[in-house]
């Protein structure tokens, strides 16, 4: 018997009605069962940290998500769509630190390693239970009592079988590099965090007299963006083929750029005596150091002979500054090139924490904070020509927000720079919505690809899987569990057959050198979590161990989706680490979205206040009047305005409006969508 059909208008209770029905007859798994057989059609979902809430653009990504597979569903194919969840990295341990009352890595390791990764463990399920509800209010189908997660041991070990292969193409090694680096974090970072947290900052550079020796009264007047490195200052530097003058001015003989003369000093600078020659004419040139204390500093390193002398190299522009770059290898990449080119000595007066160190006038201050000392300590000394403001894009710390600063640390790297031309031949066999996303964001990002930084120094991760012998130096990187057992031994015996994964248990487990005999110990990093991600294609099923058919049937993805900053996070990821491995891309179609904003299109965040709370809407409006705004109100590439009240001027029990030009952006011509 068919029942009357409610002419009531309760869309709330109807959606409620639906979902119950859904769950009491297994319906999700029902549609999957009635399609065994089928053509495969694949969906990967890019994992969410389960201890952070979700917010209203999670609405939108779980609704255009679910579009496509419940679309190719209805057309009779098997639509493979597993979770996951993203459990590893910072996120985790900045949410445990806050619990716990630490701050930063001298509390941790206090506290304890093994308590402290029990609490991150315990953390990642933190809102596990909102970000189920949430899914299953907004009716997003996919496999959530079998989700993949990035902390199993299983996981982990099918990361480690790709560490391997990368490590047997000679792709992974050791360099001590200038990287972008966390100080409050104490870790490097790759290049595709850094570039999700750039910020607009007003800070001032800095125009410095050095004085020459052996030439009477002549300064050299030299350029920074960050006064704070200027106590590791070693050289300065040259464009060799450039112009640069000596000119007497306000009492000194000077040199510089001829051509940045009058934008330093002022349009009418009365300067004197000016002669021209080509920058190459003052290399080797040598120069009394700023500060006092940095002859006792760099006392017995290598190559000190060479320090504070001026080198030439054609990075050096004439385009801002004075043509003259003050170089600190510790501090910068072009810096550290120039310096191991002409054996400069390496000076590094900045300790881990970003903070000063006891040989400075300005121990234990942070270098952001140590700026302005430093600057006003060199007016007093009449060493600052000037120090003009500036404004730029700084990178901070994308989960704790602190300033990065680029210091030089041994760290483990991917080679990415060997598979360039096969990491942009692979973009250009995918079907990105918008299109111009494969050769704007995404392919530029290809193009100017770095080695990957992979390893940080932290503690709740997926451990390096890298033992380095401590007599002769020997590498040896482990693929599997089995692998681990056979070589490995723990205080001398086997290893425990159920011997978790991580730190410390898995630093207790050492080898012995086939070379020299020696003990072999683990690295102590653990990888960047952004590996974690951009593994799942296979770490899901723990290939290449398990579901060798599975796997194969479900590679390439047909189709994936998260919004735009994914460019340099997910998407590159799974590109990466796929070419890397199987040299294909490992999605076909990928939508990508555009950001959720508020009324008047600014950025939601929870410091502007202006953070939509998606049970807000979904217990006043419902799901499907929000799934359906997401979808009718333009291509999902582009922002969305989005605000919890409704126009002015709609009957409302509340008083509270968003003016019409703002609540609801009209509905814009739709490119044509993917199928």
């Amino acid at each position: 018997m068919i029942e009357k059909v409610s002419t009531a208008l309760d869309f709330l209770a109807r959606e409620k009605e639906v979902i119950k029905f859904w769950n009491e007859n297994d319906i999700f798994q029902k549609s999957m069962k009635n399609r065994e057989g089928g053509d495969v059609w694949t969906f990967f979902d890019g994992p969410p940290t389960a201890n952070g809430k979700p917010h209203i653009g999670h609405i939108e990504t779980r609704a255009i998500k679910d579009l496509l597979p419940r679309y190719h569903t209805m057309k009779g194919q098997y639509v493979t769509r597993k979770a996951g969840w993203d459990t590893h990295g910072l996120p985790v341990e900045l949410e445990v630190e806050k619990l716990l009352g630490l701050d930063g890595k001298e509390q941790i390791e206090a506290y304890g390693i093994e308590p402290f990764i029990k609490k991150c463990k315990e953390s990642v399920w933190k809102y596990k239970g909102e970000w189920e509800r949430m899914s299953e209010r907004v009716g997003f189908w996919a496999d959530m009592e079998n989700p993949y997660i990035t902390y199993d041991d299983n996981y982990i070990e099918s990361v480690w079988w790709s560490l391997k292969q990368v490590a047997d193409k000679g792709l992974l090694y050791k360099g001590h590099k200038v990287v972008p680096y966390c100080p409050r974090c104490g870790t490097a970072l790759s290049s595709h965090e850094v570039s999700q947290g750039y910020k607009e900052v007003k800070e001032r550079s800095a125009v410095v007299r050095f004085k020459l020796l052996d030439q009477d009264n002549t300064y050299v007047y030299a350029w920074t963006t960050t006064p704070w490195t200027l106590p590791s200052n070693v050289a300065l530097c040259v464009n060799p083929t450039e112009t640069y003058a000596r000119f007497d001015y306000d009492g000194r003989t000077v040199i510089m750029g001829d051509a940045l003369i009058e934008k330093v000093l002022g349009e009418g600078a009365q300067i004197a005596n000016k002669i021209t020659f080509p920058g190459i004419e003052l290399k080797g040139l040598r120069y009394e150091p700023l500060f006092d204390f940095q002859k006792a500093a760099i006392k017995g390193a290598e190559n000190e002979q060479n320090a504070w002398t001026i080198v030439a190299d054609d990075y050096v522009t004439m385009t801002d500054g004075t043509g003259v770059v003050h170089q600190a290898p510790a501090f910068g990449e072009d810096d550290a090139r120039v310096g191991r080119e002409n054996h400069i000595p390496f000076l590094q007066l900045v300790d881990a924490k970003g903070e000063m160190t006891k040989e400075t006038y300005w121990p234990g201050v942070f270098v952001k904070k140590a700026d302005p000392m430093i600057l006003e300590w060199l007016e007093k000394e009449g060493k600052l020509v000037e120090a003009p403001y500036f404004t730029h894009d700084y990178p901070f710390c994308w989960r704790c927000d602190t300033p990065l600063i680029y210091y030089a640390r041994s760290t483990w790297f991917i080679r990415m720079t060997a598979v360039r031309d096969r990491l942009v031949a692979n973009n250009r066999t995918v079907n990105w919505y918008p299109d111009n996303i494969q050769e704007g964001r995404f392919g530029n990002f290809l193009e100017n690809v770095i080695d990957w930084g992979l390893s940080r120094e932290r503690y709740w991760g997926t451990p390096l899987p890298v033992w380095v012998c401590k007599g002769c130096g020997k590498i040896h990187v482990i693929g599997s569990r089995a692998e681990l057992n056979e070589l490995g031994s723990v205080d001398g015996g086997p290893v425990p057959g159920d011997l978790e994964l991580h730190r410390p248990y898995i630093d207790a487990v050492t080898l012995v050198c086939p070379d020299c005999q020696g003990e072999m110990r683990r690295t102590p990093e653990v990888i960047d979590c952004w590996y974690d991600s951009g593994s799942m294609p296979f770490a899901q099923w723990h290939y290449p161990f398990e579901n060798k058919e599975i796997f194969e049937a479900n590679f390439p993805a047909n189709f994936i989706s998260e919004a735009i900053d994914q460019t340099r996070g997910w998407f590159y990821t799974l590109m990466a680490i796929s070419t890397l491995l199987f040299d294909r891309s490992p999605f076909e179609n990928c939508v990508v979205m555009g950001h959720v904003q508020d009324a008047e299109g600014k950025k939601m965040s929870k410091h502007l206040g202006n953070v939509v709370d998606p049970w807000d809407v979904l217990d006043k409006q419902g799901a499907d009047a929000v799934r359906w705004y997401f979808y009718a109100n333009g291509a999902p590439w582009l922002p969305t305005r989005f605000s919890g009240e409704p126009p002015c001027g709609t009957p409302t029990p509340s008083s509270a409006c968003t003016p019409p030009s703002t609540a609801m952006t009209p509905p814009r011509t739709r490119p044509t969508r993917p199928t």
